[in-house]
C-alpha cells in the first residue's frame, strides 16, 4: 500500500512540474509520426495487397513506446544525476561509435550501424547528439576552468574527434550537423566574433579539401554537382522523386494511400517522409508540421529567457536547435533547397535510432524545462 502511495505521489509530483505545453506538443508529433507510419505505409498497402502486413506499424508503435519510458525517466530524475549520468552515457555511446568501422554493417557504401541484440540496426551517432551537446554544455560552463579559450579548444577536439569518426562513415550530413550544434553553443557562450570567423574558415578550407582532393568523399562532391546541375547529376534520382510527389500532391494530395513515392523511393518512410506525406496530404500538412517545430522551439526559448542557469540555457538551446535544424534538413533536402543526405524527420521519420535519439532530447528538455519548487510552496 506504500509502495502504490509512494509511486501515485511520484507521478503525481511529475506531472504537476514538468511544462504541459511542451509535453503536449511533444506527443502529437509523435502520434502525427504514428499515424502516417499506420495509413501510408501499412494500412491502405495492406488492403490493396490482401497482405495484412503492418510491421513497420507496430515496429515504429513500440519503438514510440520505448521512447516514452526514457523521456519519462529522463524527464524525472534529478538534475545533477542527469548530467552525472549524461557524461557517463556519452563515453559508452562513443565506444559504440568507435566501433563502428570494425563491426559496422555496411549499407549502399555506408558503414553507420551496429546489430545490437535489443535493437538490430543501431545508429550509435543518434545516441551521441544529445549527450554530446550536455558534454559541450558542461565544459563551457564550468566554473573549474576560468581560461575560456581553452573550454572552446577542448570542446572543438572532442567534437572534432566525433565528426572524424562520422566522416570515415562516411556520413557528411551528421557531421555538418554536428558542428553546427558546436558552433551555435559556443556562439551563444560569448566567443569573439573574430575567432569565430577563422574557425569557420578553416572548416570551410578542411571540407573543400576533403571532398575536392580526397578520393573516400568524391561522392559528396558528385552531390553537390548534381545539386547545382540537375542535367549532368546522376545523384537526383530520389529527390526528383521527392519533388514530383510534392507537386502532384497539390495543396490538398491524392488522398489517402493514393501516394506512389513509398514504393518508388528506398527508404523513403524515414528519409523522405515528407514527401510521401505532402503526395497524400497535400503540401499543407508540410507547414502544419514545419508551425508545429516552430510553436515547440519558441516554447522552449521562451523557459530560456527566463532561465538563470547557463548551464540549463546552453543544453536547452542545443536540444532545440538539434531538433529544428534537423527537420528543417530533411525538408529542404525534400524540396530540392539542399543537396541529397540522409537525415530523419525528429518525432516522425521510421526508425529505432532516430526514435530513441528523440526521445532522449524530448526527455533533457521535459527536464530542463519543469517548474522550479518554491521552498515555501511545502
Amino acid at each position: 500500500m506504500k509502495y502504490n502511495k509512494s509511486v501515485y505521489f511520484f507521478y503525481y509530483d511529475w506531472w504537476k512540474n514538468i511544462d504541459k505545453f511542451i509535453f503536449s506538443l511533444i506527443i502529437l508529433l509523435f502520434l502525427i509520426g504514428l499515424f502516417f507510419s499506420l495509413v501510408s505505409t501499412s494500412l491502405i498497402a495492406s488492403d490493396k495487397l490482401e497482405t495484412n502486413d503492418y510491421s513497420f506499424f507496430f515496429k515504429h508503435l513500440i519503438f514510440i513506446l520505448i521512447g516514452l519510458i526514457v523521456i519519462l525517466v529522463l524527464s524525472s530524475i534529478n538534475q545533477e544525476k542527469l548530467f552525472r549520468y549524461s557524461l557517463l552515457i556519452f563515453f559508452i555511446s562513443l565506444i559504440f561509435l568507435i566501433s563502428v568501422p570494425f563491426i559496422g554493417i555496411e549499407v549502399k557504401g555506408s558503414k553507420r550501424w551496429i546489430d545490437l541484440y535489443f535493437l538490430p540496426r543501431f545508429q550509435p551517432i543518434e545516441l551521441v547528439k544529445p549527450f554530446l551537446i550536455i558534454f559541450i554544455s558542461l565544459i563551457l560552463s564550468s566554473k573549474k576552468y576560468s581560461n575560456i579559450h581553452v573550454k572552446y579548444l577542448f570542446t572543438f577536439f572532442i567534437t572534432l574527434c566525433v565528426a572524424l569518426l562520422l566522416a570515415l562513415q562516411p556520413d557528411i550530413g551528421q557531421t555538418l550537423l554536428i558542428f553546427s550544434i558546436w558552433s551555435i553553443l559556443i556562439f551563444i557562450s560569448g566567443i569573439n566574433m573574430i575567432l569565430l570567423f577563422l574557425l569557420f574558415f578553416g572548416l570551410i578550407i578542411t571540407f573543400s579539401y576533403l571532398v575536392f582532393f580526397v578520393a573516400k568523399f568524391a561522392y559528396i562532391k558528385n552531390r553537390l554537382l548534381s545539386f547545382i546541375n540537375s542535367e549532368k547529376g546522376t545523384y537526383n534520382f530520389q529527390s526528383d522523386k521527392a519533388i514530383d510527389s510534392i507537386t502532384s500532391g497539390g495543396f490538398f494530395g491524392k488522398g489517402v494511400g493514393e501516394g506512389t513515392l513509398k514504393n518508388r523511393v528506398p527508404e523513403a518512410h524515414t528519409d523522405y517522409i515528407i514527401s510521401v506525406i505532402s503526395e497524400e496530404f497535400g503540401v499543407i500538412a508540410i507547414i502544419l508540421i514545419l508551425l508545429l517545430f516552430l510553436i515547440l522551439a519558441y516554447s522552449i526559448f521562451k523557459k530560456v529567457y527566463f532561465e538563470d542557469n547557463e548551464k540549463i540555457k546552453l543544453i536547452l538551446v542545443g536540444c532545440t536547435c538539434l531538433i529544428f535544424m534537423q527537420a528543417i534538413i530533411h525538408i529542404g533536402v525534400n524540396i530540392r533547397i539542399f543537396p541529397t543526405t540522409g537525415m530523419t524527420l525528429p518525432y516522425i521519420s521510421y526508425g529505432g535510432s532516430s526514435i530513441m535519439s528523440i526521445s532522449i532530447l524530448s526527455g533533457i528538455i521535459l527536464n530542463l524545462t519543469k517548474r522550479k519548487i518554491n521552498f515555501y510552496e511545502k
